[in-house]
């Protein structure tokens, strides 16, 4: 948001219905969403939330999802409302050593914003994943994978709900949860 009081109180329409579409959006029950302070200096608006995707009571994916206003546009954007985000999750380490889990990965947020009918323009970003052996005196387990995808895209309207479900699509794929309604079996307890 700008820094003074008085253009605080004058926020764009178009900004103000963005952010009423994304705080109504009802997440799955296993991810919580909270507002918290946004960036400042990446545009004249900003508006941010963070996500915590839980499976019982272990946290399994992060996120932060961006959303960046300049009435003004900026050519890179390719429009005005652009939304950035970081999504991060512990892996299995063998599906870390997947040499498509990237492409994979980027699919997960295509695939998401097309099925929530997000319409979007300039998507871009990348898929990180990072292996971690921990040696001597560390406590943890021996070896740990994790997955980050860091993305950005323009939404082509204010109506940002179908974004934010599709966000939470992506939390979900990378947190490894089965689609709403599906009941994973876990077999090693058997």
């Amino acid at each position: 948001m700008p820094d003074s009081a008085a253009a605080a109180d004058k926020v764009p329409d178009v900004f103000a219905q963005a952010i009423d579409a994304l705080r109504g959006v009802r997440p799955r029950a296993e991810i919580s969403l909270d507002e918290i302070p946004p960036p400042q200096r990446l545009a004249p608006y900003s508006f941010a939330m963070s996500a915590a995707v839980h499976r019982g009571d272990t946290e399994v994916a992060t996120g932060r999802l961006i959303l960046l206003y300049d009435p003004a546009g900026q050519e890179a954007w390719d429009g005005l409302l652009r939304i950035v985000t970081f999504v991060s999750a512990e892996l299995d380490t063998e599906m870390a050593a997947d040499p498509l889990l990237a492409e994979v990965g980027w699919s997960w947020l295509i695939e998401s914003l097309d099925d929530n009918g997000a319409r979007y323009t300039a998507a871009g970003g990348t898929v990180t994943t990072t292996n971690s052996s921990r040696f001597g005196d560390l406590a943890g387990p021996a070896d740990t994978a994790d997955v980050e995808l860091r993305a950005s895209w323009t939404a082509l309207d204010t109506a940002l709900g179908p974004h934010l479900e599709a966000w939470c699509t992506l939390l979900a794929s990378t947190a490894g949860l089965p689609p709403e309604g599906v009941t994973a079996l876990d077999l090693r307890d058997r």
